[in-house]
């Protein structure tokens, strides 16, 4: 099968691309997806229900993959990546905060000032509580809070207020950077989650240009010189296209352009593989980390994960999470599971690395986040913690905190400057043609809220550059 753009991934930046670029009757778009689609009963039962996140060791829609959070002392854990049509944006906790103007600003990347942005973001979503100039109203992503909270987040928002901090009636609004606590802008309405797959592919389902290919692995790319002309599947089928883009999230696309040889040299030649360009991938991944304090108030089941949080100036993110992780995940009965607050730093200086140790696309790549790897990181998340520990102190206690990850692995594929970075700020790969990055792996560096709304507004940005 030969299109004019194969697009290996479908997740929260795949969808939007494929939506976008097949709104041309002329082109033909093809996206390959490793998961199932959403047309499976028990597949859709999972990501629905956005009061529940189906991750856990039973779910069908999700990869696992192990990493190290900090090396001294050794702290090791799972990791989840969607792995059905709509990706990770299918089974998250439905969180939809836009990045800050701050960040893209500082990334001093062209085409990618808040500015280049807010159009985009504008586009892809429908605002249900505001309107203005800074949100969109007839966008495919539909947004919207929650105004009547359960007992420990209505506890948190008071203690908050009780410690100075003002209420932000809009976190995606022009007081979005200011310290204080809001309702979580969230793409689930009346308990269901519509991720990006049901809001982009459903837009554009029954378009004869646009075939979506379910349970389809990609094992590498193929190139005829230097030039992308295809991809390998398992099971040995091959796919070709005039245009390459890789939307398999900030682990899957870094690990295929590794096992195709495009990658570090000297780690790629260990791995046994070719090498066609030597360029820093995987080699400065960032995420949030986050410290976990479970409390002892009333846990909240059958509610969104997350209704508030609250931000501080010295930018941590404090989140109100309703029930524990076992409950969340459908894994209830252990006594110890309760719900929990999440201190999260949002601009952490510590990175980590993705690395290829195998030529065979079946093992995975060695992922560590190195959260220790700054020392004024963990400073911070410790003040966090007795900020989190006081506003649990109204009535409750807040027992000992355990370091964690907000699951938002990015920037393994980042656009920067030639020399720099893998990819030029239209997201295409250094060194070679017909060949693009749309998702999390291209952030230059880690926006200040969690990264779901931004990969999307990534896809629907970069529609244009491969268009």
């Amino acid at each position: 099968m030969h299109s004019d753009v194969l697009i290996v991934g479908a997740g929260s930046a795949g969808c939007v691309l494929a939506e976008t670029l097949s709104r041309d009757p002329a082109r033909r778009v093809t996206v390959v997806e490793s998961g199932p689609e959403a047309s499976d009963p028990r597949v859709t039962d999972q990501i629905r229900n956005g009061l529940r996140l189906p991750i856990g060791a039973a779910s069908s829609v999700v990869r696992h993959y192990q990493t190290t959070l900090t090396d001294r002392p050794r702290r090791t854990a799972s990791i989840m990546r969607g792995a059905v049509v709509g990706g990770s944006g299918a089974v998250n906790g439905g969180y939809f905060c836009r990045g800050l103007p701050a960040d893209f600003d500082g990334w001093g990347i062209p085409g990618w000032s808040w500015d280049d942005v807010l159009p985009h973001f504008r586009d892809v979503e429908t605002d249900l509580d505001f309107a203005g100039p800074l949100h969109g109203a007839d966008g495919p992503m539909r947004i919207r809070r929650i105004t009547e909270f359960e007992r420990g987040a209505v506890a948190f928002v008071d203690a908050a207020r009780g410690h100075g901090y003002e209420w932000i009636d809009d976190l995606n609004g022009p007081a979005a950077g200011r310290p204080g606590v809001g309702a979580v802008p969230l793409n689930i309405e009346r308990g269901t989650r519509v991720g990006p797959g049901e809001a982009f592919l459903g837009r554009a389902a029954g378009r004869p240009n646009l075939v979506v290919l379910p349970n389809r692995r990609v094992r590498r790319i193929r190139f005829a010189g230097n030039r992308a002309v295809g991809v390998e599947c398992a099971g040995g089928g091959e796919l070709t296209a005039d245009r390459v883009v890789l939307s398999a999230g900030a682990i899957g696309s870094a690990h295929l352009l590794m096992l195709s040889g495009i990658g570090p040299a000297a780690q790629l030649a260990a791995a046994g593989v070719p090498v066609l360009q030597d360029l820093p991938v995987g080699t400065r991944s960032v995420d949030h980390p986050e410290w976990v304090l479970p409390v002892d108030w009333p846990a909240a089941p059958g509610r969104p994960p997350l209704e508030v949080l609250l931000t501080t100036a010295d930018g941590l993110e404090i989140r109100c999470y309703t029930t524990g992780f076992g409950a969340m995940t459908g894994s209830a009965g252990d006594p110890a599971d309760r719900p929990h607050l999440g201190v999260t730093l949002m601009r952490p200086r510590s990175r980590g690395r993705l690395t290829l140790v195998s030529a065979d696309a079946e093992v995975p790549p060695l992922i560590e986040h190195r959260y220790d790897g700054d020392v004024s990181d963990a400073t911070v998340l410790a003040g966090g913690a007795d900020l989190a520990h006081d506003l649990a102190g109204s009535g409750y206690e807040a027992r000992d905190s355990f370091w964690s990850t907000s699951q938002h692995l990015c920037g393994t594929v980042p656009m920067g400057r030639d020399g720099e970075a893998p990819l030029d700020e239209k997201c295409r790969v250094r060194g070679v043609e017909g060949l693009w990055v749309v998702d999390g792996s291209v952030l230059p560096d880690i926006t200040s809220r969690g990264p779901h709304a931004t990969i999307v507004m990534i896809g629907h940005r970069a529609a244009e550059f491969i268009s």
